[in-house]
């Protein structure tokens, strides 16, 4: 794209474990930097790529925990090390965001910022630059926080709602927020998707530097002298962007967005993907998720079914699973570890998650 605007910037934030998808995500090497689909490109590779079509490349930072910094380094060499902010410690969004807004203020006074998870998957890129640099320019004449939402395709009860108040412009892409709702039951979920007032939260926000700065002193002043004072970091309260500020703020917006949307945050959830990506219409970036008429889904994997039905497979290249009569389970190995789960079991998967851990412990 020609000519980005030096106001327009970008937050990537890199330092989670994704443990939810253990064992394919771990401590030492989680999800961000995994080819998870067989793209060719890693999660946070694509992430760059996407938003340095539109945005400067010296205005882009990645926020990571610092024993990840090598790998950053490594799968992104053009990112400079002072645009790699190197948290301590995990103390959820709102440190970084804090340290970054900061940051990029000493820079550039009137900057509007995007700030963006590294581990989702977009389809449509078109749409997508169209999305994010329309919020990014109406930032740029608003105070507030946009948050890009996506209509939803079905009543999806692991996702974050955003329900439309009243248009603040004649295009009627941005809304003022009425409501937020986290993970609502089946019912709700359905009821949300019929109405037509409710988008999914995408996790992808943009916001004037001066006001998100102004509001997170205002409403957590713990976090006034985050930069340059970082030896202050391990001992901030570990909250996130969303609940700190969001729902105190008074100019909270969401724009309806056309791009496709998913969110790698469960084995569960990306089997759900997977089955209804369909019905999504924008176009698809190359991957090597398949599925079959029997709800079997395999990520970039190899896999014979025999009387078996909702189970999702990744397995390492070259390995080939045979499954006959198993149904809605996960069979994914990574690192020498091999699970075998149901797929909506979340709490057998953190059992055998820590059981895992603790024999590691004792080798």
């Amino acid at each position: 794209m020609n000519n980005p605007s030096e106001k327009h910037y970008c937050l990537i934030l890199a330092g989670g474990i994704g443990s939810r998808l253990w064992p394919a995500s771990r401590e030492h090497f989680p999800k961000q930097f995994m080819d998870f689909a067989g793209t060719g490109r890693t999660l946070i590779q694509q992430t760059y790529d996407r938003f340095a079509r539109f945005i400067r490349p010296e205005n882009i930072f990645v926020s990571t925990l610092q024993s990840y910094t090598p790998i950053l380094q490594e799968q992104l060499p053009q990112l400079p090390r002072e645009q790699i902010l190197e948290e301590p410690v995990r103390r959820g969004t709102l440190a970084p965001v804090t340290w970054a807004t900061t940051v990029i203020l000493r820079r550039c006074p009137e900057a509007c910022i995007v700030l963006s998870p590294s581990d989702q998957v977009i389809y449509g890129d078109d749409q997508f630059d169209n999305d994010l640099l329309h919020a990014l320019q109406t930032m740029e004449h608003h105070n507030g926080v946009i948050n890009m939402g996506v209509p939803p395709t079905r009543p999806e009860t692991g996702y974050g709602y955003v329900q439309m108040g009243e248009s603040i412009e004649e295009e009627q892409r941005i809304y003022h927020v009425k409501t937020f709702t986290e993970k609502p039951d089946e019912h709700f979920a359905q009821m949300f998707m019929e109405s037509g007032e409710f988008l999914w939260n995408t996790g992808l926000f943009v916001f004037g530097a001066h006001y998100m700065l102004n509001n997170i002193i205002k409403h957590v002043p713990e976090y006034q002298d985050v930069y340059p004072s970082l030896a202050t970091y391990p001992v901030l309260p570990n909250l996130s962007m969303e609940h700190a500020v969001l729902e105190h703020t008074g100019h909270s917006y969401v724009q309806k967005c056309r791009f496709g949307w998913a969110d790698l945050g469960t084995w569960q959830g990306i089997a759900t993907d997977a089955l209804h990506a369909p019905q999504i219409n924008t176009p698809h970036p190359p991957s090597d998720v398949k599925t079959d008429g029997r709800g079997n889904v395999t990520v970039h994997s190899e896999a014979l079914f025999d009387n078996a039905e909702g189970n999702i497979v990744r397995l390492p290249s070259g390995h080939l699973a045979a499954i006959s009569g198993l149904k809605d389970f996960v069979v994914t190995e990574e690192g020498g570890v091999l699970m075998i789960c149901p797929k909506d079991d979340a709490a057998a998967m953190r059992r055998l998650q820590t059981l895992a851990h603790i024999d590691e412990l004792n080798e």
